[in-house]
């Protein structure tokens, strides 16, 4: 049994979409990040940052905490999503994530969605940022099916919560023909659908409207 510490955002969805895809049994513990339970003593022994997502994989006495060396984890536990062939695009498109598309889309959150009208540079250099991003990543998808090569990997589930925000982001992901392509194929899977609702059932990913 894989229990997920977590709460409802995008890195929190990436691992529940991950663990719909492969078919585990996993129970999810809300951390309620918005009354600070993250910081909590007892949480903190379990992640070191006082971030969620934190599994802990109680049949092989394992705790994992960041979202990426979960993903890897799962994919090598599994077997599934992280080719051994491919492993070195695989965690160049993951890495990506962590440290470039899920920061910059995450301060573009902060200005635009939570806090319009506090810091016009803020808003006005996160937008930029992360119009870019659209584009970049549309450019790649029009090279190959998916981020890092012909095969859904972890990478793809990584990016993808993401751009489910794409309705806050007020850059029009319909603009972008590639990135829409890959959103909605991902969007279809079983997985995705019931790993993006792990925390309320009522919770679709959001379409595309064009």
């Amino acid at each position: 049994m894989i229990e997920l510490f977590s709460e409802n955002t995008p890195n929190g969805k990436k691992i529940s979409i991950m663990l719909e895809e492969i078919g585990y049994d996993y129970k999810v513990t809300k951390i309620d990040i918005s009354n600070d339970e993250q910081f909590k003593p007892e949480f903190k022994k379990i992640s070191p940052f006082s971030k969620i997502p934190v599994i802990i994989d109680h049949k092989n006495n394992k705790t994992i905490f960041e979202s990426g060396a979960i993903l890897i984890y799962l994919g090598e536990l599994s077997g599934k999503f992280y080719d051994k062939d491919n492993r070195t695009d695989i965690n160049q498109w993951l890495m990506a994530q962590m440290g470039y598309i899920g920061p910059m889309l995450g301060q573009h959150h902060q200005f635009h969605h939570y806090n319009p009208g506090k810091s016009e540079f803020g808003e006005e250099r996160y937008f930029k940022i992360s119009k870019r991003i659209y584009s970049e990543v549309d450019e790649v998808l029009s090279k190959t099916k998916f981020l890092a090569g012909e095969e859904y990997t972890i990478a793809d589930i990584a990016t993808f919560p993401w751009f489910a925000r794409h309705e806050w982001h007020d850059i029009g992901i319909q603009n972008f023909k590639n990135l829409s392509r890959w959103y909605e194929e991902i969007s279809k899977r079983d997985g995705v659908k019931k790993g993006y609702a792990f925390m309320n059932k009522d919770e679709d990913v959001p379409k595309i409207n064009y």
